[in-house]
């Protein structure tokens, strides 16, 4: 059955501040709630804020109905930089024209009250944890939540010629560009192959073929390991990637193709090799010993996860703060000013940074961070690493948005899953991905992206696979890869390629996806190192997502989710997007209770995009009863159908 409920989000279409414009303490914004007359109608509606900590309500006004819609618009004062809110809704059994509650004294008899918040409507009082949020903060740069982004890991991506002339490192196995990747073993983070900055530079004509606009680049310093998550400085980049000189000229080749590109910063650990470790270890008495967390003794120390070579950053120490931070040329900055000209930092485990037992400086330290950033380039992005739940960090008082793979990327694995022992899911105990239905996937994801205000939501970044997993391709029954990529590139977020997605690349473990690239024989049928050749399909729904405003500045609006299949659709109030997602044969039945009549004929011309095959037809003899979506087997498509109508504008 179509899901004809109230809704309400932080879009544009039902907030009069977009995530685009500055709201400041002490604003009146105006809420606004769709309610279906079919479902009520609402006799009367609030908004109910948290200011300074308590409940205050406030009486919407309907404006009046569209296309089966009651809308309601109520005023609410931004006392705090974290405005929460939720909607109150009565619905009576009889009409109520506000006669009969007098002569009863008000009573509640025949009434009922239910809460909508980001997680969905109840008839019953719920936590404030998951309520709609409103924020004064700074917005993140337009560009960040209108872009296609893909990470490239140096090492597998692409030598150039002058690779040859890196001498193997001491530390390093020296590796064949066709030599398989080990994915588990000692040798795992230390198996070399090469790669370079130069060779990213020459395959960014490859780049923009697909419409990436953001290239994401994992740690680019010197180090230990094929990672470089173990950095031994942070002043330079690595020679074996070309040195300083060639990450300026891959941001001013990537600039000039109209791509931005972001480094990867590790704030909560260096390598054991770092110049600032190496010298804290031999002297307790110097500042940089205070830069680590040693023992009393300082025989010991702590570090990420107990490896020993990545060793834990101290945060309350000023010297750390000043160097990594707030100096003219520290860490955080200097590779954001010309001739570098880095477009924004992913911060690694931004979740562990600051934070030891009973110690916690993780916000203070991002907040630190954000400033310096903001200060050195205002349009500049700034995410951060959440392995798990990350809306109680991720306000958007520093952090723009997460790498994070709770509320979008594990309930999808989990919806499209094959069966697949012994696959990580996640660093979960579990032997691979559980096979879950599209309602609890969508439970999953209401769940998991409350927490966000819908800024977050628009910058959090939407990966099927990164670096640090499995391959979707690996964990998801045959289709599921391309399935999945449509809905990273049309749900709320920044769709994510890892390189090698749009090639069908697999992978068992994050080190087992870290494949090399297969220029060396030529990008064509019958190279083995091509799994599935998906170019077509990444190119094209990058191309949709700069051609539909809907992709990046609609709201999200759920009208199907049961077992195999689930719809959606991204609505303004000029255009808006219908996706269709089935994870086998499926039919769905859209009805006038959750689109207009203009919208369902829509549904009839061919999708703009579709993978598998999925057809539409008239449901009933006239069509009056809506529209049929079906899905032979596992598919998806895209249709492009007219705007929400809305009676005040």
């Amino acid at each position: 059955m179509p899901i004809a409920l109230p809704h309400h989000d932080g879009s544009g279409l039902f907030v009069t501040n977009t995530a685009a414009v500055s709201v400041s303490l002490g604003d009146t914004v105006r809420l606004r709630v769709r309610v279906p007359q079919g479902w009520g109608p609402a006799s009367k509606v609030w908004v109910r804020s948290i200011q300074d900590g308590e409940p205050r309500y406030d009486a919407a006004i309907r404006l009046g109905s569209a296309e089966g819609w009651d809308w309601w618009e109520a005023a609410m004062l931004v006392a705090n930089p974290v405005a929460k809110y939720r909607f109150l809704l009565e619905v009576t059994e009889t009409p109520d024209d506000g006669t009969g509650a007098a002569a009863a004294g008000c009573s509640t008899v025949g009434r009922r009250y239910w809460h909508l918040n980001a997680q969905g409507l109840f008839g019953r009082d719920v936590s404030d944890a998951a309520d709609f949020r409103l924020t004064t903060f700074a917005p993140a740069p337009e560009w960040l939540h209108k872009g296609t982004m893909y990470q490239v890991f140096p090492d597998r991506f692409a030598r150039s010629t002058q690779a040859d002339n890196h001498p193997t490192p001491d530390w390093a196995v020296a590796s064949g560009w066709d030599e398989p990747v080990r994915g588990t073993g000692a040798e795992t983070p230390t198996q070399f192959y090469g790669g370079d900055l130069l060779g990213i530079t020459g395959k960014l004509d490859h780049l923009h073929a697909l419409g990436v606009d953001v290239l994401y680049l994992t740690p680019f310093f010197p180090a230990r390991s094929n990672h470089r998550y173990d950095a031994s400085t942070f002043d330079c980049v690595d020679p074996l990637l070309g040195g300083d000189q060639a990450l300026v000229d891959l941001v001013e080749a990537a600039h000039s193709r109209g791509i931005r590109v972001m480094g990867d910063l590790t704030a909560n650990h260096s390598g054991d090799a770092h110049e600032w470790f190496v010298k804290a270890l031999a002297d307790p008495g110097s500042e940089e010993a205070g830069y680590y967390c040693f023992s009393d003794d300082h025989l010991s120390y702590e570090s990420w996860w107990g490896v020993p070579s990545l060793p834990k950053f101290n945060w309350s120490s000023e010297g750390l703060r000043r160097r990594f931070v707030t100096d003219e040329d520290s860490v955080v900055a200097r590779w954001l000013k010309p001739p570098f000209a880095l477009d924004g930092w992913r911060i690694d485990v931004g979740n562990m940074t600051g934070r030891l037992g009973s110690v916690d400086l993780n916000h203070e330290v991002a907040r630190l961070i954000a400033e310096r950033v903001r200060e050195v380039n205002p349009h500049a992005a700034l995410l951060a690493e959440f392995t798990s739940d990350a809306g109680p960090d991720v306000t958007g008082e520093h952090w723009q948005g997460a790498m994070t793979y709770s509320n979008l990327t594990r309930p999808l694995w989990s919806w499209l899953a094959k069966d697949v022992p012994n696959v990580n899911f996640f660093g979960s105990p579990q032997s691979g991905p559980h096979r879950i239905s599209a309602e609890d996937f969508l439970a999953t994801h209401h769940d998991l992206a409350s927490g966000f205000s819908w800024g977050v939501r628009q910058n959090n970044m939407n990966a099927l696979n990164t670096h640090d997993t499995a391959r979707a391709a690996s964990v998801m029954i045959d289709g599921g890869q391309e399935v999945g990529a449509v809905l990273t590139f049309c749900l709320p977020g920044v769709p994510v390629m890892f390189a090698g997605d749009e090639f069908g690349f697999e992978g068992y473990n994050g080190e087992d996806s870290r494949t090399p690239m297969p220029w060396d024989q030529g990008v064509r049928a019958g190279n083995h190192r091509v799994v599935k050749d998906l170019r077509s399909v990444y190119s094209r729904l990058s191309r949709l997502r700069r051609e539909l405003p809907a992709l990046t500045e609609g709201g999200v609006r759920w009208l199907h989710a049961e077992g195999d299949a689930m719809v959606f659709i991204r609505e303004t109030p000029e255009s808006s997007v219908l996706v269709f997602a089935a994870r086998d044969a499926a039919q769905v039945l859209l009805d006038p209770s959750v689109l207009s009549d203009a919208q369902l004929g829509a549904l009839l011309a061919a999708p703009l995009h579709q993978s598998g095959t999925v057809t539409s037809a008239p449901a009933g003899p006239s069509g009056v009863d809506g529209v049929c979506l079906h899905a032979e087997s596992i598919s998806a498509g895209i249709w492009a159908i007219p705007g929400t109508a809305v009676p005040f504008l």
